[in-house]
Protein backbone atom coordinates (compact mmCIF):
# COMPACT_ATOMS: atom_id res chain seq x y z
CA UNK A 1 0.00 0.00 0.00
CA UNK A 2 1.29 3.20 -0.79
CA UNK A 3 1.93 6.03 1.87
CA UNK A 4 2.18 9.78 1.72
CA UNK A 5 4.55 11.45 3.87
CA UNK A 6 5.25 15.21 4.34
CA UNK A 7 8.83 16.21 4.86
CA UNK A 8 9.11 19.23 7.31
CA UNK A 9 12.48 21.42 7.87
CA UNK A 10 11.81 23.78 11.24
CA UNK A 11 14.68 26.18 11.76
CA UNK A 12 15.10 28.99 14.61
CA UNK A 13 12.61 31.49 12.00
CA UNK A 14 10.54 28.80 10.02
CA UNK A 15 7.18 27.26 10.58
CA UNK A 16 6.53 24.70 13.05
CA UNK A 17 5.96 20.89 11.84
CA UNK A 18 1.73 21.27 13.04
CA UNK A 19 1.80 24.74 10.74
CA UNK A 20 3.18 22.99 7.82
CA UNK A 21 1.00 19.81 8.62
CA UNK A 22 -2.32 21.73 8.76
CA UNK A 23 -1.23 23.91 5.99
CA UNK A 24 -0.81 20.23 4.01
CA UNK A 25 -4.05 19.43 4.65
CA UNK A 26 -5.87 22.14 3.61
CA UNK A 27 -4.52 21.90 0.41
CA UNK A 28 -5.85 18.81 0.61
CA UNK A 29 -3.34 15.98 1.35
CA UNK A 30 -4.03 13.04 3.31
CA UNK A 31 -0.92 12.67 5.01
CA UNK A 32 0.10 9.29 6.60
CA UNK A 33 3.37 10.22 8.42
CA UNK A 34 5.69 13.45 8.89
CA UNK A 35 9.26 13.22 8.89
CA UNK A 36 10.84 16.24 10.52
CA UNK A 37 14.04 17.76 10.72
CA UNK A 38 14.30 20.49 13.83
CA UNK A 39 17.02 23.03 14.36
CA UNK A 40 18.84 22.24 10.65
CA UNK A 41 19.71 25.19 8.30
CA UNK A 42 17.99 24.98 4.92
CA UNK A 43 20.73 27.05 3.45
CA UNK A 44 23.71 25.73 4.93
CA UNK A 45 23.26 21.84 5.29
CA UNK A 46 22.86 19.42 2.42
CA UNK A 47 19.29 17.45 1.96
CA UNK A 48 21.69 13.61 2.07
CA UNK A 49 23.25 15.47 6.12
CA UNK A 50 20.27 16.29 7.30
CA UNK A 51 19.30 13.33 10.01
CA UNK A 52 15.89 12.69 9.62
CA UNK A 53 15.96 13.70 5.69
CA UNK A 54 18.31 11.04 4.82
CA UNK A 55 16.40 8.43 6.33
CA UNK A 56 13.28 9.04 3.43
CA UNK A 57 15.84 7.25 1.24
CA UNK A 58 14.92 4.14 2.90
CA UNK A 59 11.19 4.77 3.96
CA UNK A 60 9.99 5.85 0.90
CA UNK A 61 9.09 3.03 -2.12
CA UNK A 62 8.16 3.52 -5.86
CA UNK A 63 4.31 4.69 -5.63
CA UNK A 64 4.72 6.57 -2.61
CA UNK A 65 4.50 10.28 -2.54
CA UNK A 66 6.85 12.67 -0.86
CA UNK A 67 5.36 15.99 0.27
CA UNK A 68 6.72 19.04 1.02
CA UNK A 69 5.64 22.66 1.32
CA UNK A 70 8.00 24.23 -1.56
CA UNK A 71 11.08 22.73 -3.44
CA UNK A 72 13.76 24.71 -0.71
CA UNK A 73 12.97 21.99 1.47
CA UNK A 74 14.78 19.39 -0.86
CA UNK A 75 18.23 21.28 -0.84
CA UNK A 76 19.89 23.88 -0.03
CA UNK A 77 20.86 25.48 -3.23
CA UNK A 78 20.35 24.34 -7.37
CA UNK A 79 22.38 21.36 -7.33
CA UNK A 80 21.77 20.13 -4.11
CA UNK A 81 17.45 20.60 -4.75
CA UNK A 82 17.87 19.23 -8.31
CA UNK A 83 19.85 16.22 -6.99
CA UNK A 84 17.32 15.20 -4.28
CA UNK A 85 14.27 15.38 -6.25
CA UNK A 86 15.67 13.07 -9.50
CA UNK A 87 17.03 10.81 -7.01
CA UNK A 88 13.20 10.60 -5.56
CA UNK A 89 11.84 9.95 -9.19
CA UNK A 90 14.70 7.20 -10.11
CA UNK A 91 12.98 5.38 -7.17
CA UNK A 92 9.89 5.86 -8.59
CA UNK A 93 8.75 8.58 -6.01
CA UNK A 94 5.96 11.22 -6.69
CA UNK A 95 7.31 15.10 -4.87
CA UNK A 96 4.46 17.07 -4.65
CA UNK A 97 4.53 20.67 -3.31
CA UNK A 98 2.05 22.16 -1.34
CA UNK A 99 2.73 25.74 -2.46
CA UNK A 100 1.49 26.52 -6.30
CA UNK A 101 0.68 21.95 -6.12
CA UNK A 102 3.23 21.16 -8.76
CA UNK A 103 3.90 17.43 -9.36
CA UNK A 104 7.39 15.57 -10.11
CA UNK A 105 6.26 11.98 -11.42
CA UNK A 106 9.77 10.23 -12.72
CA UNK A 107 7.60 7.40 -14.39
CA UNK A 108 5.86 10.07 -17.16
CA UNK A 109 7.29 9.52 -20.68
CA UNK A 110 5.77 11.43 -22.81
CA UNK A 111 8.88 13.49 -24.34
CA UNK A 112 7.22 17.31 -23.95
CA UNK A 113 5.70 16.19 -20.62
CA UNK A 114 9.09 15.45 -19.50
CA UNK A 115 10.81 18.84 -20.97
CA UNK A 116 8.14 21.13 -19.14
CA UNK A 117 8.73 18.76 -15.84
CA UNK A 118 12.87 19.01 -16.32
CA UNK A 119 12.17 22.85 -16.98
CA UNK A 120 10.25 23.25 -13.98
CA UNK A 121 12.35 21.77 -11.41
CA UNK A 122 15.51 24.35 -13.04
CA UNK A 123 13.54 26.90 -12.51
CA UNK A 124 12.13 26.38 -8.95
CA UNK A 125 15.55 24.86 -7.97
CA UNK A 126 17.21 28.33 -9.18
CA UNK A 127 14.65 30.01 -7.53
CA UNK A 128 14.92 28.32 -4.30
CA UNK A 129 18.44 29.17 -4.37
CA UNK A 130 18.29 32.88 -5.32
CA UNK A 131 15.90 32.61 -1.94
CA UNK A 132 18.62 31.01 0.57
CA UNK A 133 20.90 33.63 -0.81
CA UNK A 134 18.91 36.48 0.20
CA UNK A 135 18.35 34.59 3.46
CA UNK A 136 21.92 34.48 3.77
CA UNK A 137 22.46 37.63 3.50
CA UNK A 138 19.88 39.14 5.89
CA UNK A 139 21.21 36.95 8.60
CA UNK A 140 24.93 38.48 8.06
CA UNK A 141 22.81 41.95 8.10
CA UNK A 142 21.04 40.27 11.18
CA UNK A 143 24.87 39.61 13.19
CA UNK A 144 26.13 42.75 11.83
CA UNK A 145 23.29 44.93 12.67
CA UNK A 146 23.63 42.89 15.78
CA UNK A 147 27.36 43.97 16.63
CA UNK A 148 27.29 47.48 15.93
CA UNK A 149 24.09 47.23 18.67
CA UNK A 150 25.25 45.82 21.51
CA UNK A 151 29.15 45.58 21.04
CA UNK A 152 29.20 41.67 20.85
CA UNK A 153 27.31 39.18 19.08
CA UNK A 154 26.78 36.30 21.47
CA UNK A 155 24.43 33.79 19.01
CA UNK A 156 21.56 32.49 19.16
CA UNK A 157 20.26 32.24 22.84
CA UNK A 158 20.54 28.82 24.19
CA UNK A 159 16.42 26.93 24.62
CA UNK A 160 18.21 25.56 28.33
CA UNK A 161 19.41 27.11 31.37
CA UNK A 162 22.62 25.50 33.46
CA UNK A 163 19.92 23.72 35.06
CA UNK A 164 19.03 21.93 32.23
CA UNK A 165 21.85 21.38 30.42
CA UNK A 166 23.40 19.75 33.84
CA UNK A 167 20.51 17.42 33.64
CA UNK A 168 21.03 16.62 30.06
CA UNK A 169 24.46 15.56 30.70
CA UNK A 170 23.61 13.82 33.73
CA UNK A 171 21.48 11.23 31.52
CA UNK A 172 23.83 11.44 29.01
CA UNK A 173 26.39 9.23 31.14
CA UNK A 174 24.15 7.43 32.38
CA UNK A 175 23.19 6.18 28.86
CA UNK A 176 20.17 4.80 30.03
CA UNK A 177 17.56 6.44 28.57
CA UNK A 178 17.28 7.37 24.15
CA UNK A 179 18.16 10.58 22.89
CA UNK A 180 14.41 11.27 22.01
CA UNK A 181 13.77 10.49 25.57
CA UNK A 182 15.86 12.69 27.30
CA UNK A 183 14.81 15.34 25.07
CA UNK A 184 11.42 14.39 26.18
CA UNK A 185 12.10 14.70 29.33
CA UNK A 186 13.86 18.12 29.74
CA UNK A 187 11.55 19.87 26.94
CA UNK A 188 14.09 19.79 24.39
CA UNK A 189 14.47 19.23 20.68
CA UNK A 190 16.40 15.78 19.52
CA UNK A 191 18.77 18.01 17.78
CA UNK A 192 19.15 20.19 20.43
CA UNK A 193 20.82 17.22 22.98
CA UNK A 194 22.78 15.75 19.71
CA UNK A 195 24.53 19.28 19.80
CA UNK A 196 25.07 19.17 23.62
CA UNK A 197 26.07 15.55 23.52
CA UNK A 198 28.53 16.21 20.73
CA UNK A 199 29.42 19.59 21.54
CA UNK A 200 29.35 20.14 25.29
CA UNK A 201 31.78 22.90 25.50
CA UNK A 202 29.83 25.03 22.66
CA UNK A 203 27.03 24.49 25.04
CA UNK A 204 28.47 25.62 28.13
CA UNK A 205 30.34 28.51 26.05
CA UNK A 206 27.11 29.59 24.83
CA UNK A 207 25.39 29.65 28.26
CA UNK A 208 28.27 31.79 29.41
CA UNK A 209 27.98 34.11 27.07
CA UNK A 210 24.39 34.90 27.44
CA UNK A 211 24.65 34.55 30.92
CA UNK A 212 27.76 37.59 31.38
CA UNK A 213 25.20 39.77 29.78
CA UNK A 214 22.75 39.91 32.77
Amino acid sequence: MYQTILYARVSTTDQTAEHQLSHARKAGFKIDRVITDEGVSGVSTPFRHRPEAKRLFDILRAGDVLVVRWVDRLGRNYDDVTTTIRAFMRKGVIIRTVINNFTFDGSTTDPVQKAVRDALIAFMAATAQAQAEATKEAQKAGILHAKADKGKYRGKKPSYNRATLEKVQRLLELGSQSISSIARDCGLSRQTVLRIKDHPENAQKALNRWSASH
